[in-house]
């Protein structure tokens, strides 16, 4: 395979469960070229990109001709981990081999900036802000994965999109056009997979957020309350995998990362930034998502059917297959 899997060095996957999959020793045909033109990443990051998830591709391509409806593989991974990489670069491979792959992020499915504000005056003022549970359009996220499990080769689909330069989700007329049924749904998000925290948990404040702005547990508990409903979305997908972050402080500096990269990325287009967030802004809200992503990362490597450990430059140095073997002795993924 890469390097990566090479006699000199660990192999990030484990070698039993390659040999399980029987994909030891193969790749997913990738043009890194191209790769490395749509994620704007040098071609050293590309080729561990596509070492990492070779393997995991090559086992989808077996795997989806089985399947009588799209298959749902859902992507959990804090701020900044690069879920949205590994969901192009997935993609890229299966499309290569002529695979059918639409990608959903639960971003996508947040509730425009009129609905939060309607739920902070209605709720809790916290609720203006996008991110935690309560803040998403759940039944457009059913409704669509429905939509596109009974889709014909004709039959012409909208997949919504989120401006977060504007906070808002795009009108209808902007939405991505998607046309008949796909192989595969890469549904990646934050919280994609996450289960509610026991009750006792929520006593004590996390941070200063929740110390001056919800003192009394109101926000916390009603955002814990609306994660329960969206067991009904996240009961869709067939596997999860989960991209694991260090720690949630690293989390904290690669949503920095994110933040000055896209408002690079505006500014060379000529496009306006000033939706986008201060230092002081960033810190605050990234403060809403601190008591979900902990325990996160506390609960869900456990479970999750793949876990992809970064380390603090990004990389992935560890994968783990938590629940890879079922009881009857097929493998999860």
């Amino acid at each position: 395979m890469s390097e990566l899997l090479s006699d000199t060095q660990p192999p990030l996957w484990p070698p039993a469960l390659l040999e399980e999959w029987g994909v030891l020793g193969r790749e997913a045909p990738a043009d890194e070229a191209t790769l490395a033109r749509q994620l704007d990443l040098p071609e050293p990051v590309i080729q561990h990109l596509v070492g990492v998830y070779g393997p995991l591709t090559e086992r989808l391509a077996r795997r989806l001709p089985t399947f009588d409806q799209p298959m749902v593989l859902g992507i959990n991974g804090a701020q900044g981990t690069g879920k949205s990489t590994a969901a192009e670069v997935i993609a890229h491979m299966l499309e290569l081999r002529g695979f059918s792959v639409c990608r959903l992020s639960i971003d996508d499915l947040y509730l425009t900036r009129a609905e939060r504000a309607e739920l902070a005056q209605s709720v809790h003022p916290l609720l203006a802000t996008r991110g935690v549970p309560g803040t998403h359009d759940v039944r457009l996220g059913l409704q669509l994965l429905s939509d596109l499990a009974e889709a014909g080769p004709a039959t012409h689909l909208s997949i919504p999109r989120f401006d977060k330069a504007r906070d808002d989700r795009r009108p209808e007329s902007q939405w991505e056009p998607w046309q008949g049924r796909p192989h595969l749904v890469v549904f990646e998000g934050w919280c994609v997979g996450a289960r509610p925290q026991p009750e006792e948990a929520l006593t004590e404040p996390m941070n200063e957020l929740e110390r001056t702005e919800d003192p009394d547990g109101r926000w916390r508990r009603y955002v814990n309350e609306q994660l329960k409903g969206y067991e009904a979305l996240f009961s869709q997908l067939d596997d999860l995998l989960m991209l694991k972050a260090p720690s949630f402080e690293q989390v904290y500096q690669w949503r920095s990362e994110q933040e000055e990269a896209l408002a690079r990325t505006m500014a060379a287009k000529g496009e306006e930034t000033a939706g986008l967030m201060s230092s002081a802004q960033l810190r605050r809200f990234i403060d809403h998502y601190e008591r979900l992503t902990r325990w996160i990362l506390t609960e869900m490597p456990e479970r999750a059917d793949l876990v992809f450990s970064l380390n603090r430059q990004h990389r992935v140095d560890r994968i783990c297959a938590p629940s890879a073997s079922t009881s009857s002795g097929e493998t999860a993924l």
